[in-house]
């Protein structure tokens, strides 16, 4: 019976009952004795008697006696370790077949980082220099038509004069043709002025290329649902212009040439100007890999769009580091790969821009440098780390795609006096306008300036331009930049961006005495009147009775 004060039952026993469990107890252990008596059995264990001392061969006897002994004793230490092994393995099993069934997402961690560092290696290999440009030389000899596409916001920026040489140069008698794209980001009367200094060089195609388009599993199971009152994607990303002209003209040109096979159209330009884009335009769905981040594209890609139509995705040119900060920033991948900070290429293109623009493009106060319109811009979006800390990084990395995607509306001037390039005469000039349906190539620019919604001159800002891009085609071409080239920049881009007061151009003089030797901090002794001490403090004494009458 529990006791109420304890917190456990008592294990106590009474007399009788203990006496009784002990006497059943010895019952017991006869009754197993006397079995065990008549079967013969005995715990004790009687002792070897040994060889005795009169036996013949007694030392023999007794040397086999002790090898029997050993291998007996050997025998058993093997079950043993093989019993050892069984346990380890028995366990090493219970634990994989435990730690997959508790969490398995351990496991599939493990497998998928092994899976990103063979990837990453790959990756590594096929992001070098060496690896882009060979297959750039690749999309260019397969190709018979090659597609320089520019972004229509800066297009003398994103011409190569090395590739347009390089299609020239090469042999097959290839065609090149000029593909503005992004023509709905600039305002129209730029765009034609454009396309008048443009088409003096090189036939030039208008093309607007569509944001909406979906992979061909998507569209399958969308068109499984067929509603009554479907409402087509009317919206300014999902419109395309460009495309119908564009095939015609391929069409045109196989039928002119009598090529027996496939025409090879080879699509080319710097990272991020919509080559992928244009491809997934012209076949209707998402056959190439395209978005914001530049430098998806790494390796050539043939897309049929026609039945003797070929389209060839390469990727970006590799920007040389001769060139400009500006154009660097923009056209190069040298972001993606580190060897430039974000906050660096955000500095210089805000110096190419007016700074009443970036502040009503952005919705942003007065700023002094890019650091504190990084730091606006961040608190405006919301991009805050812990502690209420703006995220300068990821503004910056906002700003940039803005820039490089197909988002911001800005535009450059044309050059009014521009000199013909030397690897371009009269009769290559003469060669590249043969073969082409220029009438409709005309209709098709009427078209897309008809058809297109453009942005007005006030809400387009204007960017100054720095020129045709060098590109590399081969390794061996990269030079380093020049030493006065770079120290020029650099001066340029550490210029204090703040705007001083009147008050400090002043007293400038008197600085420079201080600073005469650079680290060290010194202080100039002022004569203080003592008298002038004791009056202040007299002055600014409280009266209770001065003040409440």
């Amino acid at each position: 019976m529990k006791r109420p004060k304890l917190k456990k039952a008592s294990k106590r026993l009474s007399c009788s009952k203990r006496f009784k469990i002990q006497k059943k107890v010895r019952e017991h252990n006869r009754k197993l004795r006397k079995e065990a008596k008549k079967k013969g059995v005995s715990k004790r264990v009687k002792k070897d008697p040994g060889v005795p001392s009169s036996a013949p061969f007694k030392e023999e006897v007794l040397r086999e006696a002790e090898l029997r002994r050993l291998q007996i004793e050997e025998e058993k230490e093997k079950k043993r370790q093989a019993k050892k092994e069984e346990r380890v393995q028995k366990r090493k099993k219970e634990r994989e077949t435990a730690s997959t069934a508790t969490d398995p997402k351990a496991k599939k961690a493990r497998q998928d980082d092994i899976r990103k560092q063979r990837e990453r290696k790959v990756a590594s290999d096929r992001s070098s220099k060496q690896f882009l440009c060979s297959e750039l030389n690749k999309v260019i000899d397969a190709s018979d038509v090659v597609l320089e596409v520019l972004d229509a916001r800066d297009p003398m920026g994103c011409r190569c004069p090395q590739l347009e040489e390089a299609v020239l140069q090469r042999e097959g008698n290839k065609k090149l043709l000029l593909v503005l794209n992004k023509i709905d980001l600039v305002p129209k009367e730029n765009l034609q002025k454009w396309i008048k200094c443009l088409e003096q060089e090189f036939p030039v195609l208008l093309f607007k290329a569509s944001t909406h388009i979906q992979d061909k599993t998507v569209q399958q199971k969308k068109s499984r649902i067929n509603p009554s009152n479907e409402v087509l994607d009317k919206s300014r990303g999902a419109a395309c212009f460009g495309n119908t002209c564009l095939s015609e003209l391929l069409t045109s040109y196989v039928t002119s040439t009598q090529n027996e096979g496939s025409l090879r159209v080879g699509v080319v330009g710097f990272p991020n100007v919509g080559k992928s884009s244009i491809i997934n335009s012209m076949k209707g769905i998402l056959a190439c890999n395209a978005g914001v981040k530049r430098g998806i594209t790494k390796s050539m890609q043939d897309v049929h769009i026609l039945k003797n139509v070929k389209l060839l995705d390469s990727p970006g040119i590799v920007a040389s580091p001769t060139n400009p900060v500006a154009s660097m920033a923009l056209r190069s991948l040298q972001v993606e790969e580190g060897q430039q900070s974000v906050l660096e290429a955000v500095r210089t293109l805000l110096k190419q821009c007016d700074e009443k623009q970036i502040m009503l493009q952005y919705n942003v106060p007065d700023f002094r440098n890019s650091l504190e319109f990084l730091t606006l811009f961040a608190k405006k979006r919301g991009y805050l780390l812990k502690g209420g800390v703006p995220n300068v990084e990821q503004a910056a990395t906002t700003f940039l795609t803005d820039w490089t995607g197909a988002k911001l509306s800005y535009h450059c001037k044309v050059p009014e006096n521009q000199s013909r390039p030397a690897y371009l005469s009269d009769s290559v000039l003469a060669e590249m306008q043969n073969g082409w349906d220029l009438n409709r190539l005309k209709i098709g620019i009427k078209e897309a300036l008809k058809g297109v919604k453009f942005p007005s001159q006030a809400s387009s800002f204007s960017f100054i331009s720095k020129g045709p891009t060098a590109g590399l085609l081969s390794v061996s071409d990269e030079q380093k930049p020049d030493a006065a080239s770079t120290v020029n920049e650099t001066e340029k881009n550490d210029e204090p961006e703040q705007i001083t007061d009147n008050s400090e151009e002043i007293e400038e003089p008197e600085r420079a005495s201080f600073n005469e030797e650079p680290g060290q901090v010194q202080f100039q002794s002022v004569p203080v009147d003592a008298s002038s001490l004791c009056t202040a403090k007299t002055d600014d004494t409280y009266d209770f009775n001065s003040y409440f009458k």
